[in-house]
This record gives structure tokens, C-alpha cells and sequence, in this order.
């Protein structure tokens, strides 16, 4: 019996590996993992916009002046009445400020030619509000107040350290934000290969139906032994392709990222491995320089892809059990797909909880 399953196995296994799909995709995703390592350098790098020109009619007198132009946006105050102004259509747009905007009866309106942005109007908004706010502070007759403000303006920095007591470890670096999107990331992944490789075992089924091979089959080998040796088979492409996936994210991170990093991000993420760096004087955020060290991380990689495997072998065997059923039970691929459902709301459901869990892992729900 075991000699038969095996030969099922290795059928199905080698027919799978050797397909050029199986050879491009594994190679494809590592290459998709080093571009999102790179995106936020590159992002940084190429996310600057042209200067937008703004013409300020300001009646109110006390915004206009106040406005800071800076690499994206410039500012240039006029006279000149708001329809003379809407009809320079050479500038990106025009900042209206009515006299009533500083105590909040009348509302800001900037008239803009073409599309406007979200940091455009973002960066509009913030310093208005910072205007009026100074404006109206003013009336409280303060001495030095914009001294005062510095002083008690305060700049938190939170470094979220893992702390297990029943492990003779130290302490250990945690990302709350890499966590959420690590475990919303693989949650996603193991969505995928379920829905794929269960589809594969049906499918296969289905085929060897339709073409008579499964008759001749089943008269030397049991239909328990069929579907236990697909499952397995097919299974066991999907380990192996995550397998390599690990092999190859773990040595991009052990050796290309460090080289992909800029030196001032790669010295701190250093710094802050050691407990050395302080936080109130890094210029980058916190949560972004413990995610950067936890992907560089060899370790900690070969140990999420180990848990990914785990639960993908528990998984894949009861739905991929699922999906041979409902292709021992149709004729052809269309009928199939009405049944699918049986599979997939499971699936979504788990996937839907699993973003749950990621947000408050310790909650009763997640337990």
C-alpha cells in the first residue's frame, strides 16, 4: 500500500515541479519581496512634485503674510480681487481667505486649475490652522509665549521591546505595525496557496474522470490511496516552493539589503541592535527602524517560514480533502465551481478572523 501511495506522490509531485508556471512563479516572488525591501528608498527617492504656484487673496489681513512656501509649494500674496485672480490661469490655483476665516463664520476655498493633491491642501490646511491658532493666543497678552510652547512641546518616542519571562532570552525588538502586516501578509499567502493547490487536486481528479485514466487506476489501486497520494503530491510542491522562497528571502536579507540600505538608516538600525541608539535625536521613525531590523533578521525569517509550513500542511490536508470530494463528485470543471463555495466562504471567513487576531492577538476572540 505504501509503495503505491508513493508512487502517486512522486507522480504528482514531479509532474507539477517541472512545469515552467512552477519554475517562473518560484523565482518571481523573491524577486517581488526585494522590490517591496527597496519600494520606501525608492518611494523617498522619487516622490517629490513639481512647485505648485498659489495665488493668496486674503482678506482677511493677518493669513496671507504668514504663509510658508517651501519645495512643493509656493505662495505669492496680490491685491487684486478674487475674479481678476481666478482668471490668471498660468498659476496651479488660487487660496481664497475671507475676512471671516480667522474666527471661523466663513470657510477657506482654494479654487485650483486642474486636479488638486492631498498634500497640497493638507500642507494649506496645517499652516492656516497654525495662523489662526497663533492669532487667537495673542489675545491672552502672554510674554513669551512661542518660548513657552517650545518648551513644553514634547516628541514621544516608544520602543516596543518583547518581554518572555519563561525564556532565558533578552530582550527583544518588536514591531507592532510589522507584526499586523506580517501576519495579514502570510494569512494572505496561505489564502492563496489553500485556493490554488486545492483547485490543482480537483482539478486533477476531474481530468483523470473525464479521460478514463481513472478507471483503470482505481483497478489497481484503492480511491483512498488516489486521493491520499494527490493530496500528498500536490502538498508537497507547495512546501517545496515555500521552502525556496524562504531559502532565497533569507539570503536576500542577509546580503542585499544591507547594501540596498542608506548609511544613516543602516547605522542606526546597527546602533539600535545594540541598545545604543537614542531615540530622541534618530531621524527616523522608530517603527520603521525595528522593521528594518527584524527583516534583516535571518533568523527570524527561516522561523516565520517554518510556522508557515506548519500551518499550511494543517490546512491544505483538511481542504484540499474538501476539494477532492467535490471532484470525485462532478463530471466537469463548471459543475465544480458551484461547489466551490463549500471551500472558499471557510477560507475568507479565517482570512477575515486572521486580521482580527493580528490587531490584538491577546483578545479572548483571537483566543
Amino acid at each position: 500500500m505504501a509503495s503505491k501511495i508513493a508512487l502517486i506522490i512522486r507522480r504528482e509531485f514531479l509532474e507539477r515541479v517541472n512545469k515552467k508556471s512552477f519554475i517562473i512563479t518560484t523565482l518571481l516572488m523573491p524577486l517581488f519581496m526585494l522590490a517591496l525591501m527597496a519600494a520606501p528608498a525608492l518611494i523617498i527617492a522619487y516622490s517629490g512634485s513639481e512647485e505648485k504656484s498659489i495665488i493668496v487673496v486674503d482678506e482677511s489681513g493677518m493669513i496671507g503674510s504668514n504663509l510658508q512656501s517651501d519645495e512643493e509649494t509656493s505662495f505669492h500674496v496680490t491685491d487684486q480681487p478674487l475674479d481678476s485672480a481666478l482668471a490668471d490661469t498660468e498659476s496651479n490655483g488660487v487660496l481664497y481667505i475671507p475676512a471671516g476665516a480667522v474666527d471661523g463664520t466663513q470657510a477657506v476655498r482654494l479654487y485650483s486649475n486642474g486636479a488638486s493633491s492631498m498634500s497640497l491642501e493638507s500642507n494649506i490646511t496645517r499652516q492656516i490652522n497654525s495662523i489662526i491658532e497663533t492669532e487667537r493666543l495673542k489675545d491672552y497678552n502672554i510674554e513669551n509665549l512661542d518660548q513657552i510652547l517650545d518648551a513644553v512641546h514634547s516628541n514621544v518616542q516608544i520602543q516596543t521591546l518583547r518581554n518572555d519571562s519563561d525564556e532565558d532570552e533578552e530582550e527583544r525588538q518588536s514591531s507592532t505595525g510589522l507584526s499586523y502586516a506580517l501576519g495579514f501578509g502570510l494569512t494572505f499567502l496561505l489564502y492563496m496557496f489553500l485556493l490554488i493547490y486545492g483547485q490543482m487536486v480537483m482539478t486533477s481528479i476531474i481530468e483523470e474522470k473525464t479521460n478514463r485514466v481513472l478507471e483503470l487506476v482505481v483497478s489497481s489501486v484503492k480511491p483512498t490511496q488516489i486521493m491520499l497520494g494527490k493530496i500528498c503530491g500536490i502538498g508537497l510542491v507547495a512546501v517545496t516552493q515555500i521552502i525556496i522562497w524562504g531559502i532565497l528571502i533569507a539570503g536576500m536579507a542577509a546580503f542585499i539589503m544591507p547594501a540596498i540600505l542608506p548609511a544613516d538608516i543602516s547605522a542606526e538600525v546597527t546602533a539600535m541592535n545594540a541598545g545604543q541608539l537614542d531615540l530622541a535625536q534618530s531621524t527616523t521613525d522608530t517603527d520603521i527602524l525595528q522593521a528594518i531590523s527584524l527583516m534583516g533578521n535571518v533568523g527570524y525569517i527561516l522561523q516565520l517560514f517554518g510556522w508557515l509550513i506548519l500551518f499550511l500542511i494543517g490546512g491544505f490536508m483538511l481542504y484540499a480533502a474538501i476539494y477532492a470530494a467535490i471532484g470525485s463528485a462532478v463530471d466537469n470543471i463548471q459543475d465544480a465551481g458551484q461547489l466551490q463555495s463549500v471551500v472558499v466562504f471557510p477560507i475568507i471567513f479565517g482570512m477575515i478572523f486572521g486580521m482580527t487576531a493580528a490587531a490584538d492577538p491577546t483578545s479572548t476572540l483571537s483566543f
